[in-house]
């Protein structure tokens, strides 16, 4: 059973990186050179210096382990770039970029929105509270200003930034939005991220459980109680 499950396994594991591998070369066609460089010559490099210095089996295999480590990181982040670049321009792009943010932050997408696909995405983290907004522009910006009236109210005395993501003056790339969320300067502890998330958690239940009615209340109605 276990020899099925890893044979199972490795099938798929191989057909994904032959598909991300296919999609990146369609955008970046030099990363088989590149990658093959990084490995290659980090290989030669050490193994030089191993025959130098009367160590080349160790360093030989130091230097195979290194290269092979190089080439999956240059292939990863030139994989995710070329992702991005082929995600550009289409609606819930930030919202997939912001969902592979694994450590720090808790993503909640699509805070907002409008008709026309005009988003904005909570992101929560020691920098404080970020929206993270993609669209139209004009319409953005009205909706950036009402949410972040909303956070000021709910939390009180925790930075609220807003960004919007696009290729305009002010503007964050798309496939910049990830390395910039990580080197954004950290103002609040970790503890306090804890407790803006249960809190905007509590608060967004409330809402939603309060009871509303669907259409105007007839003159002299009350609204309902909450249970």
């Amino acid at each position: 059973m276990a020899r099925q499950a890893t044979t199972d396994e490795n099938p798929g594991r191989l057909k994904q990186i032959r598909l991300a591998y296919t999609m990146t070369k369609r955008v970046d066609p030099k990363i088989g050179l590149i990658t093959a460089g990084i490995g290659i010559g980090t290989f030669a490099v050490l193994l030089v210096i191993g025959f130098v210095l009367g160590h080349p089996i160790y360093l030989g295999i130091l230097g195979f382990v290194l290269g092979v480590l190089g080439a999956v990181i240059i292939f990863g982040r030139r994989a995710e770039r070329a992702a991005f670049g082929q995600m550009e321009g289409q609606p819930g792009a930030a919202a997939a970029v912001l969902n592979n943010i694994k450590r720090g932050w808790v993503i909640t997408p699509v805070v907002a929105a409008t008709r026309q696909q005009d988003a904005i995405h909570r992101a929560v983290g020691r920098p404080g509270i970020v929206l993270v907004a993609e669209g139209n522009v004009n319409r953005l910006r009205p909706m950036l200003a009402e949410e972040k009236r909303k956070m000021n109210r709910m939390i009180g005395n925790v930075p609220v930034i807003d960004i919007i993501v696009g290729d305009g003056e002010g503007q964050v790339p798309l496939k910049k939005l990830h390395m910039h969320l990580t080197k954004m300067p950290r103002t609040i502890p970790a503890a306090q991220v804890t407790q803006i998330n249960d809190r905007l958690r509590a608060m967004g239940d409330m809402m939603s459980n309060a009871p509303i009615p669907k259409g105007p209340l007839p003159k002299g109605a009350r609204m309902p109680k909450g249970r």
